[in-house]
């Protein structure tokens, strides 16, 4: 049996750390690999994958003011 210990689940909403606009993402897809968990996130039609420290919960109002 294999334990994975991911932060975000499939459905869950969540922020690029490095996207200005902070747009919401939905997680659609994880994928384990040997360097550990990707994410598969989409926003409108726009997907992209990234690992787990590139994404949060919480959007950053600083960063959307910033731009």
């Amino acid at each position: 049996m294999m334990l994975i210990n991911n932060q975000f689940d499939i459905a869950d909403t969540v922020y690029l750390k490095t996207d200005m606009e902070q747009l919401p993402r939905i997680v659609y897809a994880i994928q384990v690999t040997i360097n550990g968990l990707i994410y598969f996130i989409s926003s409108g039609t726009d997907t992209s994958e990234h690992y787990e420290f590139e994404l949060s919960t919480e959007e950053n109002i600083v960063r959307k003011l910033v731009d």
